[in-house]
């Protein structure tokens, strides 16, 4: 392999197929395609990352080195100013809003604050483009200032302060789905060094060099949710994101007193403390905990003050919703044109995209919501005028048209689930002469559940001031209100549907089918898109269904081996338990008496022969439970498979709930740390099977029983299916080329769960661990194929249809070479 293409400043000797992944990913970047990459390491992206930044940096200094320069002094003395008008207490406005009686404003003023403004739409003009003033200046109507402005005929004066905060450096947006991979992301950046070279600069006197290199310093910004970055007590403290962030917009509603506004929303006489911030969280690499901290230290919202680093930054850090969602990149100004976007971790960014865009509500929450309406009609009707009144009341007539068909579905209905018509849902009396785009339009611009929302939490945090209890108010017409949205969705979207569960509180849900749509403009503006995992295969769906209208020519693929030797890997399928009995763990069959002492039988023999750690992944948590409590049970001589594991290593359980995660984990190290061995019985899908690395001793085994196939009975699966199968014949296919492409679609999702299970063992270049499928269909082609590269290049396929006690002797004669 070539080596010269690129120096990445890897922080260490790179492996040759980190070379491979470095400078694939960053070819995929210069030629501009959307990249899908495979790399079962997870620790070679910043060097990448850095060196494209460190191109990029310099193309972009030679082109505009002296304009810079010019704006950013220009910036520094803008700032001076600020600074100076700040240390000497001069404001900028007023903080305290005044009454006509020059005194702070009262509660009734605050009351008013929850009043809608006056709402006309007939026009059909949304003018928050066109201000009043700049039409009335000219003497011009706003229509004709529209049409002048279209012509190009109208030159508005440039607002030099935004003019100079506009340089938006060329930038690469990384986006993985958790807070913790994000700051794991952090640390591995803070460790690489890249020089940076400033050409036409003399070395010191007397050397040979010409040139001076330095180190490059990359401006580095991470962005994250109000649940992460709020600093304020007595929002932080609240429950739910939700209640956060609906407490952090309501302390910034006009008329809220003194008092009650937050002191560290960014304003124009904190200014100074916002460009403070900036320039402290660009000063060096800082994790979403780091910018929390700050944010107490400067004492301004780190959530709001984060924006004015986006433009010159070259490299964020975010969550998958900040960047998935349209309306939270606009929300934080964010331009993908000409950039890069990476999306690690991106083996559920399908799932991710498809879960962002679906809204549920349960029956509750719908008339909750209608309560709340209740009570801020009862206060405000007589001071609602024109649209507003006639708005208002549609939401009530539709929210209660929701109300009955839940209702009547839940007292008709013998099923769990099931798919709803979307005529049914809006079948109410009247609600079929509503028009839905208008309503969700009044919706978005009135900001009517956000009004509604405020005011009943401040009602009832007078009542509790009044009572001395605290009582929890969840803000639902919000939730409501989204789900709302989806009814003007194009129906090829997405579908409705209704759960129902014995003695729980039924609900509706919009599941958004098509992911293609959403992701599309992302693709479209940036400069390249690149999908990074360790378990993306298979492959095929995401051409298939994320980007399907790309062309060949403008995908890159690469699924790269492993660092370790195919020595330091044994994966093998076990078809047959230890009598030969055929391991068929379909839903059908699995949950026969002979087929669990089989498997317990057979996790009892593997617990005896592989060393240390051993990690068992089975295909659902009711079959865990099925499965142990038959071990428990007694099957003669008071002897049970759990008393002979439990003598054999420490055995631990994954509980549904999550609910000690941390605990389990440690105590399972623990074990293992002192000769004890441990035994962790895990779940597909759990919270064990992601996130979480099981290397050295914590991972010597990995079995995975059955293949986790979802229920393709459910009403969401038969759609998803449908769909999948229309959408194929719709693009040329036939109805055949539908059903196999359905076919795909179901193994893959159940196959890409197994590979992010087994992936978590083997996590460098001298570890070495067995990884078992114990299930008949593992042996064969069709299965195997869909496995990671790294894997199949280790898998033992002749073996799986051996006797059980032969493949024992090949995993014990595996681990005593390694122990030699």
């Amino acid at each position: 392999m070539d080596h010269t293409i690129k120096d990445f400043h890897h922080p260490f000797k790179p492996y040759d197929v980190q070379f491979e992944f470095m400078n694939a990913l960053y070819g995929c970047i210069e030629e501009g395609q959307v990249g899908i990459f495979e790399s079962p390491t997870d620790d070679e992206e910043p060097a990448w990352v850095l060196e494209y930044k460190k191109e990029e940096r310099l193309a972009v200094a030679r082109r505009r080195q002296a304009d810079l320069e010019g704006r950013l002094s220009k910036i520094r003395a803008k700032e001076r100013q600020q600074k100076q008008r700040f240390e000497d207490g001069q404001p900028y406005q007023k903080r305290i809003k005044l009454n006509s009686s020059g005194h702070a404003s009262t509660s009734a003023d605050e009351e008013a604050s929850y009043l809608l403004d006056d709402y006309n739409s007939e026009d059909e003009i949304t003018t928050n483009q066109i201000s009043s003033e700049q039409s009335e200046a000219g003497g011009i109507s706003a229509k004709s200032f529209d049409l002048l402005n279209k012509l190009g005929m109208i030159i508005t004066p440039v607002n030099e302060a935004e003019d100079l905060q506009a340089i938006d450096e060329p930038k690469i947006f990384y986006c993985s789905r958790t807070h913790s991979q994000l700051t794991q992301f952090a640390n591995e950046v803070r460790s690489v060094k890249i020089p940076f070279a400033v050409p036409g600069v003399d070395g010191p006197e007397g050397s040979e060099s010409k040139t001076v290199e330095l180190l490059a310093q990359i401006k580095y910004l991470s962005l994250g949710s109000r649940k992460s970055l709020c600093i304020n007590p007595k929002v932080a403290r609240l429950e739910s994101l939700p209640m956060i962030n609906e407490r952090c917009l309501e302390l910034q509603q006009p008329g809220t007193s003194q008092d009650d506004r937050c002191p560290f929303i960014p304003n124009k006489e904190n200014e100074t403390l916002v460009n403070d911030f900036r320039d402290h969280t660009l000063a060096k690499v800082r994790d979403i905990e780091d910018m929390a901290e700050l944010g107490k230290k400067v004492g301004i919202c780190p959530y709001y003050a984060s924006r004015a680093g986006i433009k010159p930054t070259e490299l964020v850090a975010l969550p998958y919703p900040l960047l998935l969602q349209k309306t939270a990149r606009e929300a934080l100004d964010i331009s993908l044109k000409g950039h890069v976007v990476i999306i690690d971790e991106a083996h559920n960014l399908m799932d991710a995209i498809s879960n962002i865009h679906s809204v549920r509500i349960s029956l509750s929450q719908l008339e909750r919501s209608r309560s709340q309406l209740g009570v801020y009609l009862q206060r405000f009707r007589n001071k609602l005028k024109g649209k507003n009144r006639v708005y208002v009341t549609q939401v009530v007539r539709l929210i209660d048209s929701l109300i009955v068909y839940m209702k009547d579905t839940s007292a008709k209905s013998k099923s769990t689930d099931g798919l709803v018509n979307i005529n049914g849902l809006t079948a109410g009396k009247g609600v079929d002469q509503i028009n839905l785009y208008k309503l969700v339009r009044y919706l978005q611009e009135s900001k009517l559940s956000r009004k509604v929302d405020g005011y009943n939490v401040q009602q009832t945090q007078k009542k509790d001031i009044k009572s001395g209890k605290a009582t929890s108010t969840m803000p639902v017409l919000t939730q409501v209100q989204s789900f709302l949205q989806t009814l003007v969705n194009p129906s090829a979207d997405g579908r409705y549907f209704y759960f129902r569960n014995d003695g729980s509180d039924p609900s509706l849900k919009y599941m958004l089918l098509d992911p293609s749509y959403h992701f599309r403009e992302i693709i479209e503006e940036a400069r390249a898109v690149i999908l990074a995992g360790g378990t993306m295969s298979p492959m095929e769906d995401y051409t298939h269904h994320l980007f399907p209208y790309l062309s060949p020519g403008r995908i890159k693929t690469l699924s790269c081996g492993h660092v370790i030797s195919a020595e330091n890997l044994l994966a093998l399928p076990i078809t047959k338990g230890p009598t030969g009995l055929d391991f068929d763990f379909t839903f059908e069959k699995r949950t026969t008496a002979g087929m669990i002492d089989a498997l317990g039988t057979c996790i009892l023999r593997l617990s005896q022969i592989i060393p240390d750690g051993l990690v068992v992944f089975f295909p659902s948590y009711g079959y865990l439970e099925q499965a142990t409590s038959r071990w428990k049970a007694a099957l003669g001589n008071d002897c049970s498979i759990w008393n002979d594991l439990a003598k054999i290593k420490a055995v631990f359980l994954e509980t549904k709930d999550s609910v000690g995660v941390e605990d389990v984990l440690r105590d399972y190290s623990h074990a293992i740390e002192t000769g004890r061995g441990g035994l962790l019985l895990s779940v597909i899908g759990g919270k064990m099977s992601e996130g979480i690395n099981f290397s050295d001793k914590l991972g010597r085994g990995v079995v995975v029983v059955g293949l986790p196939f979802p229920n393709i009975h459910t009403a969401e699966w038969k759609a998803k299916l449908e769909y999948i199968e229309n959408a194929t014949v719709s693009r040329g296919g036939s109805a055949a080329d539908g059903k196999m492409a359905g076919r795909q679609f179901y193994e893959n999702a159940c196959m890409r769960a197994v590979n992010q299970s087994i992936g978590r063992a083997i996590r460098h270049q001298n570890d070495y661990a067995s990884i078992i499928m114990l299930d008949r269909r593992y042996n064969t082609l069709r299965i195997q194929e869909k496995l990671p590269a790294w894997i199949r290049k280790s898998l033992l396929k002749k073996e799986g249809t051996k006797p059980f006690s032969e493949m024992m002797g090949s995993i014990t004669s595996f681990f005593e070479s390694k122990m030699a």
